[in-house]
């Protein structure tokens, strides 16, 4: 029996080969793996000795041959393919072991040449994985290092692999080079050729299982998180305490992060079925605590919190009084995450590089198939924004009419939100009509609505949203525009003496 190995992982491979080499099995090899395994006493055919050629252009060109691919190809219990290799003087081969060139480590390093990563694609590997899987009921494929004791327990006691592991470890190797080939192909696609600023015709997403969770939107529903490799964001959190994560859980710790990274100064915000209950900015983290949980308390029952700087003890101590299933955060001090274990089942959730910005393309699953969108990050400066009615608004409301663009467009559509004194006091969300969340939103802020500053995340399709915010005591809109009717919205803004800036921008979300 003999084995090819050919790995960069070179974890557990020496203990392995030992292994196979127990069983009476020969080992080839190339390169690097082959110097290693020689450093350790095992006995290695080198690959140039099997195909009677040598490794050329720095190594490019090793496996790439009749000798190898034949060996691997041929059907065992196929009289003519037997033949034709004895013919040919080609032995088989009965187990491949292979992990591929570090690509995806070589992309991750910072100012890395595109020279560097172009040299770290494996072509014979896949090939070899492949050919290797497609004949899986004859070759043994290995592409993981955590197979090697059950391969090895096997083939101690039975001599062989039972056909169903066989095909475990098929599936395993084409996923393997498809996930291998799918980073290469997108990382490419923004470095190279004519297409970096547009969609792809084909799109391949590779996907790794990061970890199972509790369950999925309701207990019934199995879930998993997979995380893309090479992207920033929920698939770098580490969970320092609490239960596991479910699905519902993920979504609103994104909600919550999302919103918490817009600011620089000390913010909070508390999500609740994605929507932010309470938004504040603070002089300093406890402030911004306070003010976002006074914001709407009675919803704040059993929300995701998101704070943007490192929670300390005065923090935590106020937040382990309310019930909250999640709280993330670009750190915590020993003391305050001594106070939050307490709470048994609080997840605490850490994300380093919390206020990384990548511009990563918003997915969305549709039956059959994905909606694939830009992330909606556009900012309108203040001096791009216009006043359209005759009064202008006043230096303070200007402060809260951006704080409250900032965040209406992290809320369901159709949305209202109000805005006092940096922190929410209204929000409006999911409504079928603007008005009926103009009218939610005034009824969460209650008296808080007096002296308000309204964000909506669409235009006013009539003017009588401003009828009502005006009976309320609202006094400042901010509002894309756009509508047919814009002209009745400023005549009655400027009846009713409130300023009204038009941003151009719509920030709907479905």
């Amino acid at each position: 029996m003999r084995a090819l190995i050919s790995v960069s992982d070179k974890t557990g491979i020496v203990d392995f080969v030992m292994g196979l080499v127990d069983l009476g099995w020969e080992i080839i090899s190339t390169g690097g793996t082959s110097k290693a395994l020689k450093e350790s006493g095992i006995s290695v055919k080198d690959v140039s000795d099997i195909t009677g050629f040598p490794e050329i252009m720095d190594g490019r060109v090793k496996t790439l041959h009749p000798a190898v691919h034949g060996g691997l190809l041929a059907l065992r219990d196929n009289s003519e393919h037997m033949a034709k290799i004895k013919e040919l003087g080609i032995e088989p081969i009965d187990l491949v072991c292979v992990n591929l060139y570090p690509f995806e480590a070589t992309i991750a390093k910072p100012e890395v040449e595109l020279h560097d990563v172009i040299e770290n694609i494996d072509i014979g590997g896949p090939s070899m994985v492949r050919s290797a899987a497609k004949n899986y009921r004859d070759v043994i494929i290995v592409v993981d290092p955590g197979f090697y004791p059950a391969i090895l327990d096997n083939l101690r006691s039975q001599g062989s692999l039972p056909l169903e592991l066989k095909e475990d470890l098929a599936v395993q190797a084409y996923s393997h080079t498809a996930r291998y080939d799918a980073i290469i192909s997108n990382y490419l696609a923004k470095k190279i050729g004519s297409n970096k600023e547009s969609f792809m015709n084909t799109k391949t997403l590779p996907l790794d299982k990061a970890q199972d969770l509790r369950y999925g939107e309701n207990p019934h529903q199995k879930a998993i998180f997979y995380k893309v490799p090479g992207e920033y964001g929920l698939g770098n959190i580490k969970q320092l305490h609490g239960k596991e994560l479910s699905f519902n859980n993920f979504i609103d710790l994104d909600a919550a992060w999302s919103i918490a990274k817009e600011f620089t100064k000390p913010a909070v915000t508390i999500i609740k079925h994605t929507n932010p209950c309470g938004t504040a900015l603070g002089n300093n983290l406890l402030d911004a605590y306070n003010k976002a949980l006074s914001c709407d308390p009675k919803s704040a029952f059993g929300s995701i919190i998101g704070l943007n700087k490192i929670v300390d003890s005065e923090v935590a101590q106020e937040m382990s009084k309310l019930f909250v299933e999640a709280v993330i955060a670009p750190g915590y001090t020993d003391e305050a995450l001594l106070i939050l274990q307490e709470k048994k089942n609080i997840r605490v959730i850490v994300l380093d590089d919390y206020f990384n910005h990548d511009q990563q393309n918003d997915v969305k699953r549709v039956t059959g198939g994905l909606l694939v969108q830009v992330k909606d990050t556009k900012e309108v400066p203040f001096d791009e924004m216009k006043c359209v009615t005759h009064l202008h608004p006043e230096q303070h409301m200007v402060a809260d009419m951006l704080f409250a663009w900032k965040i209406v467009k992290h809320i369901r559509s159709n949305a209202i939100l109000l805005v006092k004194d940096g922190k929410t006091v209204g929000v409006g969300a999911g409504q079928m009509s603007r008005v009926d969340a103009v009218e939610l939103a005034l009824k969460k802020a209650g008296n808080e609505a007096t002296g308000a500053v309204l964000a909506s995340d669409a235009f006013f399709p009539f003017r009588d949203s401003v009828d009502t915010v005006n009976k309320a005591g609202i006094k400042a809109i901010i509002q894309p525009g756009g509508s047919l009717r814009d002209q009745e919205s400023i005549d009655a803004c400027n009846e009713y003496g409130i300023p009204m800036l038009f941003t151009g921008v719509r920030h709907f979300k479905h």
